[in-house]
């Protein structure tokens, strides 16, 4: 069910007008926009990457590498899913994996920049695509699958959107989180990519309970190159003002490989049943209770 987000009566219909309180959201960009006074601003992330993820996305060995655990635990999880929404969707590179391999998935996805969204939509061309603040999602019970990849630790009111992501999920639906781990890791490169946390275990899974899920499955992931994670960030400890968030990311090829090639390894050893307990990520999937 689609909800006015004015009134919050139910939208009948296959456009966005409001037949109770007349409201219809803009278009910005050509999508619809739902916090059109957040669309241009750098609030929880800078739209100035996008351009620069877009073109390093698909051959770096963290995205491909995230993209196939979060496949495998999609399918293996969630079978008989219809509709997904991915919050907060980037450029779209997750999507467009989701969508390729679940080709009878409907997917939709948001994101509180419209920059993001122009991307995503080279990307997925048949996603339905809009303009959203995670802290008011304009559904109620309507999907199977609610995706969050590397969304919360940008959000404070982190509780309040999981809130919303149970009301938009049908019951028994499924809930998917990716987030970065442990607060001894934390660095300029939390700062420069406007974090508000990095999640310990226990903090991550108390959340998620109190927003009214039972968890499923969690595990550390990025475990086995924990050690060069935590290298990289006390090399790159001292504050510089030309910090490149994305330096950890570009690697030459031959590095590239090998890397890809560990996390091939340690997906290979999550398929098989092992949870990992430390790691640069967490993998959550819950169901709404």
């Amino acid at each position: 069910m689609r909800l006015c987000l004015r009134c919050q009566a139910a939208l009948h219909g296959n456009d966005w007008r409001c037949g109770a309180c007349g409201h219809e959201p803009p278009l910005i960009d050509g999508f619809p926009a739902f916090a059109p006074e957040l669309a241009a601003s750098n609030q929880g992330y800078d739209a100035a990457y996008y351009s620069d993820l877009y073109a390093l996305e698909a051959r770096n060995y963290w995205f491909r590498a995230r993209n196939a655990l979060l496949v495998w635990a999609l399918r293996k999880y969630f079978t008989s899913a219809h509709d997904f929404l991915e919050i907060g969707c980037g450029t779209g590179f997750v999507l467009s994996g989701v969508a390729a391999a679940m080709p009878r998935l409907a997917v939709h996805a948001s994101e509180v920049s419209s920059a993001g969204l122009q991307y995503a939509a080279k990307r997925v061309p048949r996603a339905k695509l809009f303009q959203m603040d995670a802290r008011a999602i304009p559904y109620a019970e309507h999907f199977d699958i609610i995706g969050l990849f590397d969304v919360l630790e940008h959000i404070e009111g982190d509780a309040q959107v999981l809130g919303e992501a149970g009301r938009a999920l049908r019951h028994g639906g499924g809930l998917v989180i990716t987030v970065p781990q442990h607060k001894f890791l934390w660095s300029q490169y939390d700062e420069h990519a406007h974090h508000v946390r990095r999640y310990s275990a226990p903090e991550l899974k108390s959340k998620v309970v109190q927003a009214g899920f039972r968890i499923v499955m969690m595990t550390s992931f990025v475990s086995l190159l924990l050690p060069l994670m935590l290298l990289s960030r006390l090399v790159r400890r001292t504050p510089r003002a030309d910090f490149d968030v994305l330096a950890e990311l570009r690697v030459g090829p031959v590095m590239n490989f090998l890397l890809e090639t560990v996390l091939a390894l340690e997906r290979a050893l999550i398929m098989l049943g092992v949870r990992f307990p430390a790691g640069g990520s967490l993998l959550l999937v819950a169901r709404r209770a």
